[in-house]
């Protein structure tokens, strides 16, 4: 079996390090930079707790050198998706599996999804169908990911928690590919069930993500102060509402309530999240995935989104202000 991890940072690093550790399959990376120079002198290094490992592995800045796969793994994040699609292209053959490991709505959320809005383009991820263009939508597997890990320097991926990534196929069948591929990361040590409905659990993700990362580069807030804080708090609610509703139109189902899910995120503690980092490092921010898709469906399901529109109206301000999002 033929893996590429395409954009091999912290996600990407981590799974790539533990298939590495397995020696199960043909394993490459596609990276640049001091980044890619790191792993092809020294390895990837991956720091779990008191382990420290390092794992000899094939990376390149040119897919081409690579060849065509079994399995393309994008663990860059969704803004990144499109300008990288001519590199990506070398990887893919008649029969690769593309695996979307980016927060937010997916770019091909509406392929076999049924119901009235079956083939929809979501322009917010998706911008004038150049990655539906280019991918093809036939090929992807979803997933929702709990891996918590960074980059520590070039070569140097530190986990902090969390291990599962879950799989699942837009129709809600269990393929051979997407079980195939669960084998071999449960081998790494990975978990990874196999999900009928990944929609769901890619929803029950975002809920928090829409609201409490915008809200903590706004107020620069860790969560838990964001629960803490009766009027912050109260804000995220209100999205988090929002989006309920235009999810439930949408034929999901969120096994716990918004007040459960909202305790959870504040149990984190001091997380300052994605969002605040991308700014506090002047890198473009995953606005359009968490929140923009989200209005977006907002307004096909007819559904008022007053929270959510206010909200992201300030931070795409301050986002473009800082250099962080597109002016």
């Amino acid at each position: 079996m033929k893996i590429a991890i395409f954009g091999a940072g912290a996600i990407g690093g981590h799974l790539a390090a533990k298939l590495a550790g397995a020696g199960r399959v043909d394993l490459s990376l596609v990276a640049r930079g001091e980044h890619l120079a790191a792993l092809r002198e020294s390895g990837l290094r991956l720091i779990e707790g008191d382990t420290d490992t390092t794992y000899p592995v094939k990376a390149s800045d040119d897919a081409a050198t690579l060849g065509p796969q079994d399995y393309v793994v994008l663990t860059m994040k969704a803004h990144s998706v499109p300008p990288a699609l001519p590199a990506i292209a070398p990887l893919i053959g008649p029969d690769t599996a593309v695996v979307t490991m980016q927060n937010g709505i997916p770019w091909w959320y509406f392929y076999r999804s049924g119901g009235p809005h079956e083939g929809s383009r979501i322009e917010a991820v998706d911008p004038g169908g150049i990655i539906s263009a280019a991918i093809g939508p036939e090929r992807a597997v979803g997933t929702a990911v709990y891996v918590a890990a960074e980059v520590e320097a070039p070569g140097v991926i530190r986990h902090t928690y969390g291990a599962r990534i879950s799989l699942g196929e837009p129709s809600g069948e269990k393929s051979e590919r997407t079980v195939r591929l669960a084998e071999e990361m449960i081998a790494a040590g990975m978990q990874a069930p196999v999900r009928t409905d990944i929609r769901s659990e890619i929803w029950v993700k975002l809920w928090g993500n829409l609201s409490f990362n915008p809200i903590s580069a706004l107020t620069d807030s860790t969560l838990a102060e964001i629960v803490a804080d009766d009027g912050s708090r109260a804000v995220a609610r209100a999205m988090m509402i929002e989006a309920q509703v235009i999810a439930e139109t949408l034929g999901i189902r969120f096994p716990i309530d918004v007040d459960k899910r909202i305790a959870g995120a504040g149990s984190v503690g001091a997380h300052r999240t994605s969002m605040l980092q991308d700014l506090e490092r002047g890198r473009p921010m995953e606005i359009d995935a968490l929140v923009t898709a989200v209005q977006e469906l907002g307004r096909l399901t007819g559904t008022p989104t007053p929270s959510i529109d206010l909200v992201l109206a300030l931070v795409r301000r301050l986002a473009r202000a800082k250099g962080c999002y597109p002016s």
